[in-house]
């Protein structure tokens, strides 16, 4: 019909919506590097980030599959990671999923809770807290999901997912039985999310699952076989050829137990992608959560909230089921922000090597623009990607994008150089005008030290007002990124507390006004790839020292202040009290 597929799909979507078409660039497009004088921004001081997990406690190996080699696809995606604050202490403590190898659980395998020591550094407190737990872990979220005050942790597995409920004294309970999640058969779940979607005040659950596979009965590598080699060079099989897998959404019945809503909500007949990190954010704005899927191979999907319990999927028709090209993308990891300052959660989404990561811009209804091209960030190809998150770095008020990479590969690392089984980290500075540009080790060799990795989790764990990076590595310790932010820019930190609404606040929608520029974020509970974020959102404010700041709660109550930079505002729900706390005492 067109020699531009992805023209006619944009064409189509704004004639529906009632906007002009936009102009495309056709084909795949490498536009040259920006000169330094070219950037609309002035050069200023940026990050330094060192890598502190040995001094800081986090030391041990984290085990997932073989170390050379993988022989099924359960190997090769590994896990996420996450910040929380398990014993309400104000500080950010760690959560790392280990897994397994084909042959067992070794003594050191499985998931690993670190207590945080309020000085830097980190104490195992697993042993204690019933996570461990080892097996093929996927993907973590968490949420106060009883709303008794303690954040709770879901965990994706290949096998049976598991609700593990915070009881209060350092210790979890696997609560999965009782909780009515437990399913009949083996499943291949990745990612989850806790997510209000009735807006109830309690927080339900959605969990993406990957593809179906018996690795009784699975292919293994051979050259023989379609989509179980790459280059030449036998590989794991998949996820084409193998059989695309359901996802679903759990009803929190507000008594401790969950009901499987799925064919009613309109979910379980979503059978068409691979998917993996699932995020619940509000994309048009009406109040209601909807949920994004990152989908690999298969177009990514978007659950628009109907208000009623159901949900319609409307990717394509809004633009992100595919790259600007209306190519099917190699979907790992997703990140939310407002990168353009519109006050609009946009969203940035991992790939495959050889495909530029997407940036996908919100127009405030929930449509979104393709604007990778423009932003930049289709001049990195080279690795595949997967933790990300749209995180302000520097405070200067424009979010900056940190993304982690690493191979699905070994064997083919082996024998080509061209897809290295490490690889950097991948540092973006937003420039100010849409744009951004790629960091290296002039922000400290830690950035770009190369390593297979998987999740990544954004939050402030030594609470010195700027964001950190905990990053898992796949047989290797992980990684945990210090930032030393320059000094002069300013920041607010918010932490939200539900009372009609959920507890967690998971679902809230927060505007902030500084400095005549306006930012948007969302209290999240799944994202980046298969992790959780630190959930006291962040704004780097630069050279503002006050804030207007608005927030939007799940149950529908708006409430404003006005708020001096350079400290943790603490709020309640309806309660109209603001507490204020230099960050660090």
């Amino acid at each position: 019909m067109t020699q531009n597929p992805n023209k006619f799909r944009r064409w189509t979507r704004r004639q529906l919506l009632g906007a002009a078409p936009a102009l495309m660039v056709p084909g795949l497009v490498r536009p040259r590097l920006l000169a330094a004088d070219e950037v609309h921004k002035p050069a200023t001081p940026f990050s330094r980030f060192v890598d502190v997990a040995q001094s800081a406690g986090l030391r041990d190996k984290i085990i997932y599959g073989e170390p050379s080699s993988f022989t099924y696809i359960i190997e090769s995606m590994a896990t996420g990671c996450a910040f929380f604050d398990y014993d309400n202490d104000g500080w950010m403590d760690i959560f790392i999923l280990g897994g397994r190898t084909l042959a067992g659980t070794p003594p050191d395998s499985g998931n690993r809770l670190y207590h945080n020591n309020r000085d830097g550094s980190f104490t195992d407190v697993t042993a204690k807290s019933g996570l461990a737990d080892p097996g093929w872990v996927q993907a973590v979220c968490v949420g106060d999901y009883n709303n008794d005050g303690w954040e709770d942790l879901f965990l994706t597995y290949y096998g049976q997912n598991r609700l593990y409920r915070n009881n209060g004294d350092g210790t979890f309970t696997n609560v999965t039985a009782e909780a009515g999640l437990l399913h009949p058969k083996t499943r291949y779940s990745t990612g989850c999310t806790f997510v209000d979607y009735n807006r109830d005040g309690h927080l339900d659950l959605f969990v993406s699952n990957y593809l179906e596979i018996d690795l009784a009965t699975a292919p293994k590598p051979s050259l023989a076989v379609p989509n179980c080699n790459y280059e030449g060079v036998p590989t794991m099989c998949g996820p084409l050829g193998l059989p695309k897998a359901q996802q679903y959404l759990y009803r929190n019945n507000g008594d401790g137990t969950f009901t499987d809503v799925s064919e009613p909500a309109g979910i379980l007949a979503l059978r068409g992608s691979y998917g993996l990190t699932a995020l619940a954010f509000d994309a048009d704005e009406d109040g209601w959560p909807d949920i994004f899927v990152a989908c690999d191979m298969t177009p990514s999907l978007l659950l628009m909230n109907n208000h009623d319990g159901t949900f319609r999927e409307e990717a394509l028709l809004r633009g992100v089921a595919l790259s600007g090209q209306g190519r099917e993308m190699g979907g790992m990891g997703v990140g939310a922000g407002d990168y353009n300052l519109d006050g609009h959660t946009d969203l940035l989404k991992t790939h495959y090597f050889n495909q530029a990561n997407g940036l996908y811009r919100n127009d405030g209804k929930g449509n979104f623009d393709d604007m990778t091209t423009e932003s930049g960030l289709n001049r990195e190809t080279r690795f595949v990607c997967f933790g990300a998150g749209i995180v302000d770095f520097d405070n200067d008020g424009h979010p900056d994008i940190l993304i982690a990479s690493g191979t699905v590969y070994p064997e083919v690392a082996r024998v080509s150089p061209r897809f290295p089984e490490r690889s950097p980290r991948l540092l973006f500075r937003n420039e100010g005008n849409g744009s951004f540009r790629e960091l290296g080790d002039e922000v400290g060799p830690d950035i770009s030290a190369p390593h297979c990795s998987r999740g990544v989790a954004f939050g402030d764990f030594d609470n010195d007002g700027d964001m950190d990076v905990l990053i898992m590595n796949v047989n290797e310790p992980p990684t945990l990124l210090r930032n030393d932010a320059p000094k002069g820019n300013h920041w607010i930190k918010l932490r939200l507390e539900g009372t009609k609404s959920n507890r967690s606040a998971i679902g809230a929608r927060v505007v902030v006004r500084y400095g005549g520029k306006v930012q948007v974020q969302e209290v999240l509970s799944g994202c980046s790839f298969l992790s959780s974020n630190d959930p006291r959102l962040h704004f780097g404010l630069g050279s503002a020292t006050t804030a207007e700041i608005e927030i939007h709660w799940p149950s529908g109550l708006v409430e404003r202040l006005h708020a001096a930079a350079d400290q943790l505002v603490t709020l309640r729900e309806g309660s109209g009290q603001v507490k204020g706390l230099p960050f660090r005492s």
